[in-house]
């Protein structure tokens, strides 16, 4: 799939993601081998597009007129297809829900497991939960059900009377992020990979004795919470939103998990969205591509003050998100002070992600390691403020964030 957007309108019936141009089929001849073998019929050549995202995919109208979205999966280096067949142990534990659940999902058509190929329906019009977020769509009302949604995941499991036994094999292995290894160095190979804004991102972790400290904390408290399946790799462009309704996708990630690595992940997407805000103080959205260009003329006390005005915007969503969680499931009492320190890690991990294309870190980049950092360093004293806790518990004032001033960066870091 190349990076090259669709500059034309898209039909009133198209959906309404941001759309690719696709690899072309004659490449990828598993996936129309697929839908004729499901029945539907081969993509039709015109109006075939994609969406963003690290696999290929196509999105179209099959000659029998069946609206499909394809993807498939890469493999692995011993030729196992693991993330396949987490999605396929989603799919047959989803199976399970009752009409009516608060989690749905892009009707499955079918896999060839052997292809790593995979066909859903498509859902005409849909909009990513990112695109949503950026335009000031994605509501407390859609927060509400994005957290029972997410709370019905996490109490998937065997039916009432079914012998565990029977119930599918869904993976135990430990979840891949954040890497442990990564925290003292970088593999070369891993090096050569990277841009020079995202080494710098990884220096601001290795070269903070406290945040590694932190995140193996983190990791050992994960290791004796109670494991419900989970997603694993939440964030808000996994999340469709069709005809009103909130769906949840990709479940390549999915295994038994620290549930708070979903929960905070949400939360953290917000953080993250309040430190865009800095550069729109107006409550404008704007788009990490833009905000990631921006700031260097802003001082620091105005980064920190926006940042707050950003933080108490955002945090009536992440207080209906919790909501809407814990109508559908009791969490463990620990589960809303880990969920807090894995935000502060998705902050830090999508500062990572939003580096790729740049030379060197800004003020947004920083804005959000400031707020990672107080959040992994301390995460049971932000859970009121981030209204994770009984509603009937008073929940302190928003502080400002703590941004690191450059005069502050750890010993080492690039400036």
């Amino acid at each position: 799939m190349t990076t090259t957007t669709s500059t034309t309108a898209a039909p009133v019936d198209a959906p309404a993601l941001i759309r690719f141009r696709p690899t072309g089929l004659d490449t990828a001849p598993e996936v129309n081998a697929l839908l004729e073998r499901l029945g539907l019929g081969p993509f039709a050549p015109d109006g075939l597009t994609a969406f963003g995202g690290r696999n290929d995919n196509w999105a179209g109208t099959t000659t029998r007129g069946q609206q499909v979205f394809v993807k498939t999966v890469a493999r692995a280096p011993d030729g196992s297809r693991p993330e396949i067949d987490r999605a396929l142990a989603f799919e047959a534990s989803a199976a399970r829900l009752p009409a009516g659940s608060p989690l749905r999902t892009p009707e499955h058509l079918g896999t060839d497991r052997d292809l790593a190929v995979s066909a859903f329906r498509l859902l005409p019009g849909s909009r990513s939960g990112s695109e949503v977020a950026l335009d000031g769509d994605f509501d407390e009302a859609l927060c509400r059900e994005a957290g029972r949604a997410v709370a019905t995941l996490h109490t998937l499991g065997t039916v009432d009377g079914e012998d565990p036994a029977s119930a599918p094999a869904i993976d135990t292995g430990e979840a891949p992020l954040p890497p442990m290894r990564w925290l003292r160095a970088f593999p070369w190979s891993e090096v050569q990979d990277r841009s020079m804004a995202q080494i710098a991102a990884w220096k601001l972790v290795q070269d903070d004795t406290e945040v590694v400290a932190a995140l193996h904390r983190l990791r050992e408290r994960e290791r004796t919470a109670p494991h419900t399946p989970a997603h694993c790799d939440l964030r808000f462009d996994q999340f469709l939103v069709h005809d009103g309704a909130l769906y949840l996708c990709d479940w390549e990630e999915f295994r038994l998990a620290d549930p708070a690595r979903d929960v905070g992940a949400f939360v953290g997407e917000w953080l993250f969205q309040a430190t865009y805000s800095v550069f729109a103080p107006t409550g404008e959205p704007t788009t990490a591509q833009d905000a990631v260009a921006l700031g260097f003329d802003l001082a620091h006390e105005e980064i920190v003050e926006r940042g707050a005005a950003g933080l108490r915007r955002h945090i009536p969503r992440i207080a209906a998100f919790w909501e809407g969680y814990t109508e559908c499931r009791t969490p463990d009492p620990e589960l809303a002070a880990r969920a807090v320190g894995f935000a502060g890690w998705h902050l830090y991990d999508r500062l990572i992600a939003t580096a790729q294309a740049h030379a060197v870190l800004n003020p947004v980049a920083r804005a959000a390691a400031g707020i990672g950092r107080t959040l992994l360093l301390n995460p049971a004293g932000a859970v009121a403020t981030l209204r994770l806790a009984d509603s009937a518990v008073p929940h302190a004032p928003v502080p400002h964030p703590a941004v690191p001033h450059p005069a502050d960066a750890p010993s080492g870091s690039p400036r």
